[in-house]
């Protein structure tokens, strides 16, 4: 429960420091440093997602944040699951993204969906514990 309880004090910094950027004015650097604070916010969740289900003992599957993902769904614990796999995939293709066009529409998903998606998931995790 501690590596649960230390990953999740870490994640809601994490969202903090996200919704943070996202009252900043939107320039190109901003925009930036918004996606990648996203990327690390996501990883952060479903990491810690991951911690919290296999110290409740559900271990089947929690290898990639998909499966992660799926056993959260499947547990009650994120409400929508397709929108969290849409999330995931947003995060990666900001790997292997240079197209500033297609930037712009992840940005606009982050600020307008999946600031919601992270800030739901960490009140659950709050009342969890």
């Amino acid at each position: 429960m501690k590596r649960f309880e230390e990953r999740r004090q870490d994640y809601s910094n994490a969202v903090d420091r996200l919704k943070e950027g996202l009252e900043e004015e939107e320039t190109q650097i901003v925009i930036d440093g918004i996606l990648h604070r996203f990327e690390f916010t996501f990883e952060l969740a479903w990491k810690t997602l991951k911690d919290y289900l296999e110290y409740m003992g559900f271990t089947e599957k929690t290898g990639s944040p998909r499966e992660v993902i799926q056993s959260g769904f499947k547990q009650g614990i994120i409400e929508d699951g397709e929108a969290w796999i849409k999330m995931m995939l947003a995060r990666n293709s900001l790997a292997h993204l240079y197209d500033e066009e297609e930037s712009r529409k992840v940005y606009k998903n982050i600020k307008e969906e999946y600031i919601v998606l992270l800030q739901n998931i960490r009140e659950k995790f709050e009342q969890l514990l």
